[in-house]
């Protein structure tokens, strides 16, 4: 591993999880010198990876790490193949369909597609929810190919999941019927259930998933089934192992 490409990833992943701290902040953060910080943090800031506020003095991520994001987001081959079916998904049930990847102990969407009834929804491509604490990640905890568990399962509402040993049953469950649920766990009033996406290795590269009002769940049978079937479509033109999601 190389020291510092190990700092400076580690700077732009503590950046993306408190929006904006000071020198002192990352410093503490990374446990390491204020100088030695400050020194990789003006190189970020040469290359627009980080920007400096003015007048608060603290760093924030900076415009090319939404560059890379988009070119990451153009070239990805599973939210091409996704993007149509999760539309046609969308329309079928009336919920939004969100399509994601897993991001070392989150997921990030990468997207989505509108509940169908013309109100005012924000777009939701690039948001990060923790793994544990949503469909999508459990999905993508049982069936990936990084097998880490989460470093730590904080709560996002009194419904989250925070038990590890609780936790790994649940995914046991998700792996014998390729198919997991969120009940409020992230949000309130929001639930949600969610599928593995395989691609020609067999591996699951993603997964896709309903985004549920409370006031709807639990979900007809009907539902859970056209997403499956959904899913199996994204499986087909990845090349992948359509079978592996029964029901």
């Amino acid at each position: 591993m190389i020291q510092s490409v190990d700092r400076a990833l580690r700077i732009l992943n503590a950046l993306q999880s408190a929006r904006r701290l000071s020198l002192r902040e990352l410093a503490g953060r990374l446990e390491l010198a204020p100088s030695t910080a400050h020194g990789i943090v003006r190189t970020l800031v040469t290359h627009g990876m980080v920007v400096q506020e003015r007048d608060s003095q603290q760093y924030r991520l900076g415009p090319a790490t939404l560059r890379l994001g988009n070119t990451y987001l153009g070239t990805l081959e599973l939210r091409a193949r996704a993007s149509g079916w999760a539309e046609d998904l969308a329309e079928r049930t009336g919920f939004a369909v969100r399509t994601a990847v897993r991001l070392l102990d989150d997921v990030l969407v990468v997207h989505h597609a509108r509940r169908p009834d013309g109100s005012l929804q924000m777009d939701e491509v690039g948001i990060v929810i923790p793994a544990h604490a949503c469909a999508l990640g459990k999905v993508l905890l049982a069936f990936g190919s990084d097998d880490r568990e989460p470093a730590r399962l904080h709560s996002m509402t009194g419904h989250t999941l925070t038990d590890a040993t609780a936790l790994r049953s649940q995914l046991e469950t998700v792996r014998r019927g390729a198919l997991a649920e969120e009940v409020e766990e992230a949000v309130i009033g929001e639930c949600g259930v969610a599928t593995p996406v395989f691609d020609a290795t067999g591996d699951a590269v993603g997964a896709l998933g309903l985004v549920v009002p409370s006031t709807e769940w639990p979900l007809e049978p009907a539902t859970a089934d056209a997403l499956r079937t959904a899913a199996r479509a994204v499986c087909r033109e990845l090349g992948g192992p359509a079978q592996a999601i029964p029901g």
